[in-house]
């Protein structure tokens, strides 16, 4: 399994411009990104690995975060809402791409995206922090 993962980011990270599929076209996203609420999701983020932009749902396709809406325990909480604050901070640290995944929207009509700055992942960034695991497709158990 992280050969496959190994090689699918290989592939990713090898495929001309034009195969990165943006959101909303263009080379890059820029947006202020707050907490969603309760009023109407236009741009603003979720969780760590959940936002909203221009009115579309994403999920950061490469990691998974603990969650904050539904915790098992006290200290997933307390991960989901650093993954959260650590991932609106570089949401919000300047222009990024979003790079299609191996599909383009998981079953809950989710575009699924891997956010990139400087070819690199920004939920990486999550993961070397410890707010964060490489998504394998399983859920940690983060308590």
């Amino acid at each position: 399994m992280a050969m496959l993962r190994i090689l699918f980011f290989a592939l990713l990270m090898a495929a001309p411009a034009e195969a990165n599929c943006q959101i909303k076209g263009g080379d890059a996203v820029e947006a202020t990104f707050e907490k969603c609420g309760s009023a109407k999701r236009v741009t603003c983020i979720v969780d760590g690995d959940t936002f909203w932009h221009n009115g579309t749902k994403v999920r950061i396709a490469d990691v998974n975060t603990p969650e904050t809406s539904r915790p098992s325990c006290p200290r997933e909480r307390e991960l989901g809402n650093r993954a959260t604050a650590r991932m609106q901070t570089l949401l919000n640290d300047g222009p990024f791409q979003l790079v299609r995944a191996d599909r383009d929207e998981d079953r809950y009509g989710r575009k699924l995206r891997v956010a990139m700055r400087g070819g690199k992942s920004l939920g990486g960034i999550l993961v070397r922090e410890g707010l964060a695991e490489s998504w394998t497709g399983r859920r940690k158990n983060w308590c």
